[in-house]
């Protein structure tokens, strides 16, 4: 399963990018508008930190304009992926792009008759939004399940189910039993992933013990090799 992550925060892109976890990210309007920066040169910053598909979503409502911000924002890097909304003229756009060759991340999807439309029109990756659905008293992990579950079935549809609105390490790791291709995760939930109160607790104990050994594995030596090396 791959990780991406769902943020236009560039120190925290950085970061994360240098733990070698990350295959690519996932921004829209809301997260762009917290970075407090122009658009395109997120998104080409990101691009060159990241190699894998770096989701970049269009403003418009209407198909034709949808596409033309599409092949615009597709010549910022070779690895930008076009994000549209789950609508009918979102999926024609999503139809045209995607025979252009672009990448395209359907978005706010809700059901799994969504998600087979957007298979349908050529989508790189469909999102659902569990979190949001959760939040209305439905369990969106069962509709990952679903989507999965048809597209294991339908051999023709090469769209990637892209778990979104993740709010937990929960939905993480669901996802995965559940087969999910991505997860897009907010840096939090992913730094959340590593903590374990007995991985905490045993790591003290074996650093208390091995101090009363009185040992070093480096040596002043050691230590000077490794600084000059770097």
């Amino acid at each position: 399963m791959k990780f991406f992550i769902d943020t236009a925060d560039l120190d925290e892109i950085r970061d994360l990018a240098a733990t070698g976890l990350i295959d690519g990210a996932t921004t829209n309007p809301s997260l762009v508008a917290k970075a407090g920066r122009k658009f395109e040169d997120i998104i080409a910053e990101i691009c060159e930190i990241l190699p894998g598909p770096v989701s970049a979503e269009v403003t418009a409502t209407d198909t034709e304009t949808m596409v033309s911000e599409g092949r615009k924002l597709a010549k910022i890097a070779a690895n930008v992926t076009i994000k549209v909304p789950l609508t009918p003229e979102g999926l024609k756009a999503c139809k045209m792009l995607s025979g252009e060759g672009t990448k395209v991340n359907v978005t706010l999807c809700f059901s799994a008759g969504q998600a087979i439309l957007a298979a349908k029109s050529g989508a790189t990756f469909v999102s659902p939004f569990i979190g949001r659905l959760d939040d209305i008293g439905l369990r969106g992990m069962d509709l990952i399940d679903d989507i999965c579950t048809i597209f294991r079935a339908q051999a023709a549809f090469k769209t990637e189910v892209l778990v979104a609105s993740i709010r937990s390490v929960g939905h993480v790791i669901e996802a995965a039993k559940l087969g999910a291709h991505v997860v897009t995760i907010p840096p939090s939930v992913l730094r959340a992933l590593y903590h374990h109160p007995l991985t905490d607790k045993g790591l003290a104990a074996f650093l208390a013990d091995w101090e009363t050994t009185g040992q070093s594995i480096l040596d002043d030596k050691d230590s000077a090799s490794s600084a000059a090396a770097e």
